[in-house]
């Protein structure tokens, strides 16, 4: 490939590594409590206890590195998920990976007790393998369409979401813990719960940007992947760990926030082209870009109280998927 392809790529990623960052600072100095900056600077390298202190230190900067964390996480496994299914439409929400896990830690709440991060991430991790699993199942393995896993994993999520809406109803008691949750929020975020998700997140991110090179080779047919020494089933065992890494521990962390994989992958495939070393890099970059952003949003906009994340995500996602799907290229799939 050219040099110069190769520079403006870099020089795109490097601009928006920029914007990640002002995002992140904006998440930090801006919030449903509103304070001077001289406050937040006081609260970040002058800690006396006060009110804004704490609220600095350890609320918004905890919510920061989970937003950054969980973010790019699920940039990367919608990234992973399109090029695994050669799916355009795949995304953890959609194909119903997230409903998965969120069923699971719903179910493990009401029925079992659960209730700490650490028994969440396990429930989550087994329920977004399971429903991967299936929604691979009945979309037809091997003979899998674009249309029939979208379909496949749409099914899925109504299901599981009439589920969770029905456990919610009759465990009155467990509403109240998981009426933020399952609707997708940052909110809760606090020290513990980066420490507790962050090795695996960390695990599932180095696994799936170390997969650009054999799902390039994926992309051109299993024959010709074969023939440029790509072990394919070791690259969908991979695939499918980073992926289930990824949405748990998210799901886990912050319960289900749909559309990021599907958008984002989308929008760096038009900067990068369909070279996966570059799309899981923007991915990674831009994921959390958008995730803060929505999330410094949803604080603003109904002060005093806060919109969470997960539904604004979902009010920007709806209008960009319906455009995704009328596009005429994919009239096809």
């Amino acid at each position: 490939m050219p040099r110069p392809r190769h520079a403006v790529r870099a020089a795109g990623l490097l601009a928006a590594v920029g914007v990640l960052v002002l995002v992140a600072l904006m998440s930090v100095a801006v919030g449903a409590r509103q304070m001077p900056l001289e406050q937040v600077w006081h609260g970040l390298f002058h800690y006396t206890g006060t009110a804004d202190d704490v609220v600095v230190r350890d609320v918004r900067i905890p919510r920061t590195v989970l937003g950054l964390l969980v973010g790019t996480a699920l940039g990367l496994s919608g990234a992973v998920m399109q090029a695994l299914t050669r799916n355009p439409l795949a995304e953890p929400g959609i194909l119903g990976v997230n409903a998965g896990a969120a069923a699971a830690v719903v179910s493990a709440i009401s029925f079992f007790g659960a209730s700490s991060l650490t028994e969440f991430v396990w429930y989550a991790f087994a329920g977004a393998a399971l429903v991967s699993v299936v929604v691979y199942v009945l979309g037809g393995s091997r003979s899998a369409t674009p249309v029939r896993l979208a379909l496949a994993g749409t099914a899925a999520s109504a299901a599981l979401v009439g589920y969770i809406n029905a456990v919610q109803l009759m465990d009155s008691e467990a509403l109240g813990r998981m009426r933020f949750w399952t609707v997708g929020s940052l909110s809760a975020a606090n020290g513990d719960t980066v420490e507790q998700v962050a090795p695996f997140l960390a695990i599932g991110i180095v696994i799936a940007l170390s997969l650009g090179r054999p799902l390039n080779a994926m992309a051109m047919g299993d024959d010709t992947a074969r023939a440029l020494g790509a072990n394919l089933t070791r690259t969908r065992i991979a695939s499918m760990v980073a992926i289930t890494l990824l949405c748990g521990a998210a799901t886990a962390a912050c319960g289900p926030i749909t559309f990021i994989g599907l958008m984002i992958p989308h929008f760096a495939r038009l900067i990068t082209g369909p070279d996966m070393r570059w799309l899981l890099a923007y991915s990674a970059v831009l994921s959390p870009v958008l995730l803060l952003g929505a999330d410094v949003l949803g604080r603003v906009v109904t002060r005093p109280s806060e919109l969470q994340v997960g539904i604004v995500t979902a009010l920007i996602g709806g209008p960009v998927f319906i455009y995704l799907v009328r596009r005429k290229r994919m009239a096809q799939l």
